[in-house]
């Protein structure tokens, strides 16, 4: 009986540390052919099925409208004409929350 117990443990054992591995590899991705490549700058919604992609392939950008009927390519341009500055530090995990630093500046300004 413990020795059913302990081959069905280390069964069990095996099969999680194989799925834990399978998905740390989904998770970062599994080629380094074309990594960089394709970019997707900003995506907004225009309504349940359809929305306006902007992506960057290679130096180009690429406008495209995504529907529920498939992509169609609206307008090329430089990808030059889409790059962000970059902000002086990153944002806040707590940003617009209630446990913000800056939500609380705010409400005691406000007083």
């Amino acid at each position: 009986m413990i020795e059913l117990a302990l081959r069905v443990l280390c069964s069990l054992t095996v099969v999680f540390v194989l799925l834990w591995a399978l998905a740390r590899l989904a998770r970062r991705g599994v080629g380094g052919h074309g990594a960089g490549l394709l970019t997707v700058l900003a995506r907004q919604q225009l309504s349940r099925g359809s929305s306006v992609a902007i992506v960057k392939v290679a130096d180009r950008a690429l406008v495209l409208g995504v529907s529920d009927a498939g992509v169609s390519l609206l307008a090329d341009a430089d990808a030059h004409l889409f790059e962000q500055p970059v902000e002086a530090s990153p944002p806040s995990p707590l940003a617009g929350s209630l446990f913000s630093a800056d939500t609380w500046r705010f409400l005691r300004g406000r007083r």
